[in-house]
């Protein structure tokens, strides 16, 4: 397993694992109608949208998504964290987004991803030092994951529809 910075010409790799992780978030943490919700917004005109969208954030911080490379050379996770010119959103560096594909959770993947996301943050100038992610409270095992790297609820999160 190695762990690298994102390449562009992986990208119909990277939308597989995002297609997943999106996915995800729709199944088991709040019903049908939150799946049907995230299974809408990935379109093609979403696809190409995140396709410019990770372009930039890689031509502003090569750092900004790493990978997680199998052994056969197959992508199995990722880890997205936006550039310095975004973190001012919070801040704090934003880790955006982490996945790991199924069959390689529980390896070690996820905690090297996120080592590798931690390292990008240290490298931005932020005027806070620190991460900042949303996360599921649904979502016992990310929880769990978060929290045994030290973080710590700071803050809530609330939405409405538009």
């Amino acid at each position: 397993m190695e762990i690298r910075p994102y390449v562009a010409e992986e990208y119909e790799a990277l939308w597989g694992l995002k297609r997943a992780f999106e996915l995800g978030l729709g199944d088991g943490t709040g019903g049908d109608e939150k799946l049907e919700t995230y299974e809408a917004k990935l379109t093609d005109k979403y696809r190409e949208r995140y396709r410019e969208w990770v372009d930039d954030c890689v031509a502003e911080d090569e750092r900004a998504v790493h990978v997680a490379e199998g052994d056969e050379g197959e992508l199995v996770g990722y880890a997205f964290v936006l550039p310095p010119s975004l973190s001012m959103i919070w801040d704090a560096a934003v880790l955006n987004e982490i996945y790991v594909a199924p069959d390689h959770r529980g390896t070690g993947v996820a905690d090297e991803l996120l080592e590798a996301a931690l390292d990008a943050a240290r490298a931005q100038d932020l005027p806070l030092d620190r991460m900042v992610l949303d996360v599921d409270g649904e979502n016992e095992r990310a929880r769990t994951f978060y929290e045994r790297f030290g973080f710590t609820h700071w803050g809530e999160m609330v939405a409405r529809e538009l």
